[in-house]
């Protein structure tokens, strides 16, 4: 199953205050991607929120999959995790009107 992780940021959390943890974020990252659970990651403009495309077996898995990162378990950064279903609506295409 497909997950979309938005990050939010936490009221009161500077960047100073994330700094310590970047480099360890990074980390996390990149073994969230060997293990094929982190599929996509960008920065949405103009804030560079991150945004996390995730595959997981359920919500709660991607839950856990975010509670591994740095900026998540120190309170820093939260995510907004939204379910994917597949797109169906090429279906309409060969189906009479």
């Amino acid at each position: 199953m497909r997950f979309l992780a938005l990050e939010q940021d936490v009221a009161g959390v500077t960047a100073e205050q994330m700094r310590p943890w970047l480099q360890a974020e990074a980390r996390a990252v990149w073994a969230l991607q060997q293990a094929d659970t982190l599929r996509e990651i960008w920065f949405a403009r103009p804030d560079r929120r991150a945004v996390l495309l995730l595959e997981c077996p359920d919500e709660a898995a991607a839950r856990a999959a975010l509670g591994t990162l740095p900026l998540v378990r120190e309170q820093c950064i939260r995510f907004e995790l939204l379910a994917l279903d597949p797109y169906d609506g090429l279906a309409r295409i060969f189906t009479p009107a």
